[in-house]
């Protein structure tokens, strides 16, 4: 098998654990690391500060982000972070501050350590960062050659987090299956990293079917369990790790183009990345052909109340220029469904949203 395959497996450090943040200035210490800056937003910071040390021998350094991980805003950071001299830089909070503090660790050639306050996508585990414009529209996403140095979750912080995110992170992982499983179906002969990756896949599939709703219920109560653990280890460590070991052969394809067509439409606005990628994978597997997939979602969708229809993505058939938008950016020259499809057009994929609308109305019941 002659392809070429770059494997970064993830963080040198990994750690989930109650009080794990009580170790950090001594690791920081041990590695000689004298400045750190924290990169933070608000509400992200609220709820992690408690649990944030106060270091004794560290000089610490605060930013907050403006809101996207955006060109401006990786040079806005790096500008502050090199007049401060810092050695490291700290991420607090969800997937898009976390990728900014990649891209601006890499930017300036500093140690990475990571804080999810949220479990919504893999961005705290991979060396990759999706860049957007200042409205949130997507624009690219850009592969980085050094991975973060330490990723550290908090219990408590994740227990604080929106459900929402959880949701939306489960919607995010399930792709993980549903798009690089499509893509592994097309290579005649698989190396020992991309075997490794489809494994990873299927095992972010089935962890997610069999305790999402579980663990959804679980950060309703507060409460940390086996399967609140597992469903957000999965989110976080085993979708990394399909990206990290199987590369461009299972990290995107046609579920993440529908996302990105989306992210142009103002109503769509108000559903989470993970939420618009879950709504993309039922349309890539219409236009696979696997109704029996689909019919396996739908009632799972229903119940981790995940889009699965045009009203719960805030639109309806009527909005043509809209579903028009969508399709076209989704295939766009760039976009990652021609891996798949190398034939795919706009009517196609406007064919497919208007095709699922009909099976979800109907319900699984009628696919056959």
């Amino acid at each position: 098998m002659n392809i070429l395959l770059e494997v970064r497996s993830g963080p040198s450090y990994y750690a989930c654990m109650a009080s794990i943040l009580d170790t950090l200035e001594a690791k920081l210490n041990k590695a000689n690391i004298r400045k750190v800056l924290v990169v933070h937003g608000d509400k992200s910071w609220e709820v992690a500060e408690p649990f944030f040390p106060s270091f004794e021998n560290v000089e610490t350094s605060y930013i907050k982000y403006n809101g996207e991980c955006s060109d401006i805003e990786i040079e806005r950071v790096s500008k502050f972070a090199v007049e401060q001299s810092v050695d490291a830089l700290i991420g607090v909070g969800g997937g898009k501050l976390l990728d900014l503090t990649k891209s601006v660790g890499n930017h300036i050639q500093k140690e990475i350590i990571l804080i999810p306050t949220l479990a919504s996508n893999c961005a705290a585990w991979t060396p990759l960062s999706v860049i957007y414009d200042t409205n949130g529209s997507y624009v690219r996403f850009d592969i980085h050659q050094k991975n973060a140095w330490m990723l550290l979750i908090e219990p408590g912080i994740l227990l604080n987090s929106p459900i929402a995110y959880l949701r939306a992170g489960i919607g995010d992982t399930l792709a993980k299956w549903y798009e690089g499983n499509a893509l592994v179906e097309k290579i005649a002969s698989k190396s020992a990293c991309i075997e490794l990756a489809h494994v990873a896949a299927r095992q972010c599939q089935e962890v997610l079917l069999t305790h999402g709703e579980e663990a959804l219920a679980d950060l309703n109560k507060g409460k940390w369990t086996d399967a609140l653990q597992r469903v957000i280890e999965t989110n976080i460590v085993t979708s990394g790790l399909v990206g990290g070991f199987g590369d461009r052969f299972l990290r995107i394809a046609g579920a993440h183009s529908i996302h990105n067509g989306m992210t142009s439409i103002e109503q769509t606005h108000h559903l989470l990345h993970g939420e618009k990628v879950a709504y993309g994978i039922l349309v890539q597997l219409l236009l696979e052909g696997k109704f029996s997939d689909i019919k396996q979602l739908l009632p799972i969708y229903e119940a981790l109340k995940l889009p699965r229809s045009l009203s719960d993505i805030g639109l309806t058939v009527e909005h043509e220029v809209e579903l028009q938008q969508i399709a076209a950016l989704s295939v766009k020259e760039s976009e990652a469904i021609h891996l798949l499809f190398p034939d795919i057009s706009l009517e196609k994929v406007a064919a497919a949203m208007e095709n699922l609308e009909i099976l979800s109305n109907q319900g699984s019941s009628s696919i056959n």
